[in-house]
């Protein structure tokens, strides 16, 4: 199976959460259908604000409908209708307009249409009938209901899972804004970061611990399935014994509340159960936020305790990132390879090094030189106590502070990134002395006055200091301490 990453475009998925949770859903005036037959045909409604429902299931816990995106596009969805909550979506990297012209239609194959942006999107079957199941799993049948299905959404995730869904080694999860994925390996299972084009760097790998069941290499695939009972369970198919287990909170407890999972934009993996007015947080497959791939943004520090700072030290944390965001590499044609300056920290630590690729050097100059050489490689971080030298072929993300200082970062910043601050402090400064320059200046001038009114005579001389009170220092001291003060500051 083919894997696109497209950011910008499944950033959908985070847009339509942020709707959803804000805003009441508006539904038409028309009765909505139980399934779709063959003829069926569908286009936007205009007055529709947020969510046009089209197929229910028998209980209207789920809708499958046109999602109304920042007012003017269309995503076709399956939506869990109390929490207004999409669990699915048809195209969650292309969209179409929300306009007459976009159009769902069903003669044997499911099919979503736009001309205005060129989307086609199609089940590419040939069956006679749309349901919509009540754990939401969206089927294409034939009118022999007894054969399988010829297509089902369940096949094609994109964030969630569901209880009962079986997720195969086929199958991928993507998080909503896309840098973030989940797929299973030969017998774990793996999330990966796409921090840069072509990186793919797994930050958690939960292999299975086979207590109950041995998965036998080179046979049957093997599958994740959220079990009823309340676990995340991986099975070898054909044998309905768990190779592992990752219980819920809620297990073994009377519970019963509709489960699913979600990989967050964070990329931590979610479990969460239905109350019946709210989702319930039941799971995480990482606890602790400073283990999270990227917890503070690029060019961050985690600190257990503590929270996010910047590694630079300088930089004020903000905005969720202290750099802006980078991307590429130092190696495209046109653009010279030290293109960078570079930032050092010590005490410092990537969250998921034990995944990561590293080579044994002899110190931390000569894992420098071979980050510094090499034009795809962002950052490297040196263990002084084993030699690994901790490569990262993506811009630097959130690294983990701790208290050995023989574990040194070394971080390319391309030129430009995080130097903003720092310029605009500097011109701060460069303003204040100027204006300081000025203001010696005319001291000088009314000193050498004075001096020179003094040598005229002693009566003048008084009454224009009775006049005048005399120059006081008191104004011009805190008028430098303020300043100086500035330039400090602004240098930050």
């Amino acid at each position: 199976m083919e894997i696109h990453f497209h950011l910008r475009a499944t950033q959908l998925l985070l847009c339509t959460l942020t709707i959803l949770l804000f805003t009441p859903t508006t539904s038409t005036t028309a009765a909505t259908l139980s399934e779709l037959p063959r003829g069926f045909k569908a286009t936007p409604d205009s007055s529709i604000e947020t969510f046009q429902p089209l197929l229910s299931d028998s209980t209207g816990n789920f809708s499958l409908g046109f999602l109304r995106v920042n007012k003017t596009q269309l995503a076709l969805t399956v939506l869990h209708v109390p929490s207004s909550e999409p669990f699915w979506l048809a195209n969650p990297t292309k969209l179409a307009r929300w306009s007459d012209r976009a159009q769902l239609t069903f003669n044997g194959s499911l099919v979503l249409t736009d001309p205005h942006t060129k989307l086609y999107w199609s089940t590419h079957t040939n069956a006679d009938r749309v349901i919509l199941q009540n754990n939401s799993n969206l089927l294409i049948q034939s009118a022999n209901h007894t054969e399988p299905a010829a297509w089902e959404s369940f096949d094609f995730p994109t964030d969630t899972l569901v209880e009962n869904q079986n997720f195969t080694s086929k199958m991928v999860l993507i998080s909503s804004n896309g840098l973030y994925s989940m797929r299973l390996g030969p017998d774990f299972i793996g999330l990966y970061a796409n921090f840069n084009e072509g990186s793919d760097q797994i930050y958690l790998r939960h292999k299975a611990m086979e207590a109950k069941t041995e998965i036998v290499q080179n046979q049957a695939p093997i599958y994740a399935q959220i079990n009823p009972d309340r676990y995340l369970g991986m099975y070898q198919t054909g044998n309905p014994l768990p190779a592992d287990v990752q219980k819920f909170n809620s297990f073994q407890t009377p519970v019963t509340g509709f489960l699913r999972v979600r990989l967050e934009p964070n990329g931590n993996l979610i479990g969460y159960f239905w109350d019946g007015t709210k989702w319930v947080l039941d799971y995480q497959a990482i606890s602790q936020t400073c283990e999270l791939p990227s917890a503070c943004g690029s060019f961050g520090l985690c600190t257990a305790g503590n929270g996010c700072s910047c590694l630079d030290n300088r930089t004020e944390y903000a905005s969720g990132e202290c750099f802006a965001a980078q991307s590429g590499d130092f190696c495209s044609d046109g653009v010279p390879r030290n293109n960078f300056w570079v930032l050092r920290r010590n005490g410092v630590e990537p969250p998921y090094k034990e995944l990561m690729r590293y080579e044994t050097t002899s110190s931390v100059e000569q894992c420098e030189r071979l980050c510094e050489k090499n034009c795809s490689c962002w950052g490297a971080v040196f263990n002084n106590g084993s030699g690994f030298c901790y490569m990262m072929d993506y811009p630097v993300q959130t690294l983990v502070g701790v208290g050995d200082e023989t574990k040194m970062g070394y971080f390319k910043v391309r030129e430009g990134a995080g130097r903003k601050k720092m310029n605009v402090g500097a011109g701060v400064g460069i303003g204040v002395m100027c204006g300081l320059g000025l203001i010696l200046v005319g001291i000088v001038v009314v000193w050498r006055f004075r001096v020179w009114k003094r040598k005229r005579g002693g009566g003048v001389k008084s009454r224009f200091m009775e006049q005048n009170s005399g120059v006081s220092p008191g104004p011009y001291k805190d008028l430098g301490t303020a300043s100086f003060r500035s330039i400090e500051m602004g240098s930050t």
